[in-house]
Formats: structure tokens, sequence, C-alpha cells
């Protein structure tokens, strides 16, 4: 199976010199081609015109005068260049032209073409025309091949030149990218080094502008970002833990070792036992709402959507906390809106809502109101709304009310361990939506913002 090449200052240079080089390849290849079709065919065209012309010159003047045409046109040292020409007389016999005889290898047609003839003792190679001419006369006319050789010579050197210089500027580079890119790499090897050293603040350099590393230093950051906030929170989380429990578990001690140590009556000891049982439970609350929470984000529990009807889930709710909610002479009313069909885990649900109820129940005065609504806001979105006349909570500490066993100083002396709300985000994270917190003036209005499909029931 074909595999790319890893991506290094090597690859990259190689890749760059293939590049070029093809690149070059496709502009030198068809003006080479262009290049000997173009000479090689005004050279035959040249030639055949000049055969022409003494052709016709021997039918006018005789071959008198074409002798002495040719001997003007062949006059001097053959140096490469110019026509080879030899005019002969039917007996065989040399009338004019600048080879000494006829050469072997001519044609006896009367077609170009090309042979390797001896001229002045050096193998040429030359393209030919033969004509026979009225009365036996022969003219052979011929053309240097090697005339451009020289110019060839320069194109080629020259475009080795140009692939020398792709392949050094490929080179310079290369190490120049290695360079820089090593640079970059120090620097993130750096930052990251030090936050396994325990700097959690540290971050990556902002690159300049347009830096090709630009957008993964700013994910690698936000990336470190979201790392230290997790880190802080299971800090926070793992101190409020040991906060919760201390406090049970102390008591439990205590009530225990006061029953080793007084040994009181039967009826007393029931009583501590009692408490202590009590005392447990809690330990176990913290710990079931725990897991309960870490069941919720690991999204397990979205296996077992099914078909809910929000309305009547709201309403059973409602049923189930009106006894407390009178005992508390506080007014409890649901208030439904349209059709609240859709898909989730109606445990979940039914938990989330109530928290919200219970919240309010826990902090609303006596002869105010608790309403709860349920509405379909779109195609997809639905919110249960649970709103309270009590003390509400103040706009800067909303966004910590709903994190893991925050408790603010007016919920102090209430029951608890600051779970609840937490519980409630994350059934709606896991149902597509959010927790909103809301004025009620006065008051709280919690709205449970979930965004799952609609269905048929």
């Amino acid at each position: 199976m074909f595999r790319l090449p890893g991506f290094s200052a090597r690859t990259i240079a190689v890749g760059y010199v293939t590049v070029s080089l093809l690149v070059l390849a496709m502009f030198a290849g068809p003006l080479w081609y262009t290049w000997k079709i173009t000479v090689e065919g005004v050279r035959t065209e040249l030639l055949q015109t000049d055969t022409e012309r003494l052709s016709r010159l021997f039918a006018s003047n005789g071959p008198g005068a074409l002798s002495v045409a040719i001997e003007a046109q062949t006059s001097g040292t053959y140096q490469g260049v110019g026509r080879l020409m030899l005019f002969m007389a039917p007996n065989g016999v040399k009338l004019a032209g600048n080879l000494d005889g006829w050469p072997k290898g001519a044609p006896e047609n009367t077609s170009p073409c090309a042979a390797n003839i001896m001229v002045d003792g050096v193998p040429q190679r030359v393209e030919m025309i033969h004509t026979v001419l009225p009365g036996g006369y022969r003219l052979l006319v011929a053309s240097n091949l090697n005339r451009f050789e020289q110019l060839e010579k320069l194109f080629v050197r020259g475009l080795l030149g140009c692939a020398a210089a792709v392949l050094l500027v490929a080179v310079l580079g290369a190490l120049l990218f290695r360079r820089v890119m090593l640079r970059k790499v120090d620097s993130i090897s750096q930052t990251t080094s030090a936050i396994m050293a325990g700097k959690l603040t540290q971050r990556l350099p902002a690159p300049h502008r347009g830096d090709e590393l630009e957008m993964l230093t700013h994910t690698v950051n936000g990336m470190l970002d979201q790392i230290e906030h997790l880190v802080h929170s299971v800090q926070d989380v793992s101190n409020a833990i040991a906060h919760d429990l201390r406090t049970p578990l102390t008591e439990l001690r205590a009530r225990l070792e006061e029953l080793s140590v007084t040994r009181p009556a039967e009826e007393e000891t029931y009583q501590e036992i009692d408490a202590a049982i009590n005392d447990v439970d809690r330990v176990m609350a913290i710990f079931n709402a725990l897991l309960r929470l870490a069941e919720i984000d690991s999204g397990t529990r979205r296996g077992g959507f099914v078909p809910v009807d929000l309305a009547r889930l709201a309403a059973e709710v409602t049923e189930f906390y009106l006894p407390v909610a009178e005992l508390n002479d506080v007014g409890l009313t649901f208030a439904p809106q349209g059709m609240l069909h859709t898909v989730g885990d109606p445990l979940l649900l039914a938990q989330a809502l109530g928290n919200l109820v219970e919240n309010a129940l826990k902090y609303a005065p006596a002869h105010s109101q608790i309403m709860i609504g349920a509405r379909r806001c779109g195609e997809l979105d639905i919110e249960l709304t649970v709103a309270d006349n009590g003390p509400g909570v103040p706009e800067a500490e909303r966004a910590r009310v709903v994190e893991r066993f925050y408790r603010s100083d007016a919920s102090r002396g209430t029951p608890g361990v600051g779970l609840g709300l937490a519980l409630v985000s994350s059934v709606a994270r896991l149902h597509g939506g959010v927790l909103r917190l809301e004025d009620n003036a006065p008051g709280l209005r919690a709205v449970l913002c979930l965004n799952v499909p609609r269905v048929a029931m």
C-alpha cells in the first residue's frame, strides 16, 4: 500500500526539487521539440528552394551558367556552414561544387535524406537532395546537420544550469525552513515542558498574523486553557468532597467514640445509631450523586432515550411536590403549552425538574408562588421552566451555582451538598441543551432548555 512521505525539511526539499524539475522539463521539452521540428523543416525547405532555383537556372541558361553560379556560392574553404554542392556531367565528371566526388551514401532517388559523408577528411552529418537534370546532368545539394550543434549545447548547458540553481535554492530553502520550524518546535517544547513541571499558566507565544502556525497556536492555547480549567475544577471538586465528607464522617466517629466510652442506656444508644445511619446516608448520597453525574457526563445514558411526554412528566412532578408546597404554604402550579412529545431519559428529566422544584421550595417564602411551565420554542427546542418569588441568585453568582459543590452564602444554613443544579446542568447537556438562570423580579427563573427531536406518540 502506497504511503505518503512524512512532513520534514528533507521531504519539502525533495518535493520542491521534483516539482521544479518537472515544471522545467514541461517548459523545455516542448521548446526543444519545437526547435527540432522548426529547424529541420526550415532546413529541408531551404534545400528544396535552392535545388529548384538551380534547376531553373540550368533550364534557362544551360550547364555553364549553373557551374558559374555553383562556384560562386561554394568558393572558399568549407567551415561547416553554408551549402555543400556538386554538379556533375553525364559522364561522371565534376563540373562545379565543393565536394571532390560523388559521396558514398548519397541518395540515388530525388527525396531528401540524411547521411554521413566525408568533407575535407572530416565526417559530417548532412541532409541531401539529389536532382537529375535534363541531358543526364546530376545536381547534389546538401546542408550540414551539425551546424546548430553549438547552439544546442548552449541550450542544454542552460537547462542544466537552471536545474542546478533549482537544486541549490531547494537545499537552502529546506535548511532555512528546518531552522525556522525547529525554532518554533523548540518554543512549543519549552512551553509543554513547563506545563509538565506544573506551571499550568504557561502558553505558546502568540504568532504573527498570517503565520502558518497561527491556527495551531490558538488551538493549543485553547486546549491548555481547558486543561487548566479542568485541573482546577478537579482540585475544587476534590477539596469540596473532602470538606463535605469530613463533617458527616467526623460526626459519625464522634458518636461511635462516645458510645464506646460512655456505654449509654439502650434507648439512647439506638438514637445515636439512627443518627450515625443518617450520617452514612449523607455520605452515600454524595457518592451516588457523583456517580450519577459521571454517568451523565460520559453520555452512556443517551443510549436509553425513549419517547417522552414532557407535559405529562412535568404534571407528575408537580403532583409529587404539591403536598410539600401546601405544607410550606406555597402555591405550586403547572401550565403546559401545546404538545411536548420528544425523546430523552424520563428518569433523568424528572429528577432534573424535581431538583429545580426542590430548590424553589427551599428558598421560597410563605404565601409565595412557584410556577412550572413547559413549551416548545421551535422544531427541536423545548423549555421547562420553574419560576419562584424567593430571594433569587445574584447575577454575579449565576455562572457558579451550577458548579459542583458550590454553595452561596445564602445557602450555607440549608441542607444539601451543592450538587443539585450541577446535575440539572449535566442532564441539559446530555439532551443537547443548557440550564439558564434568569431574574424573575423578584425571585429566580430556572429554564431547562432541551434540544431533542420531535416524535409522534
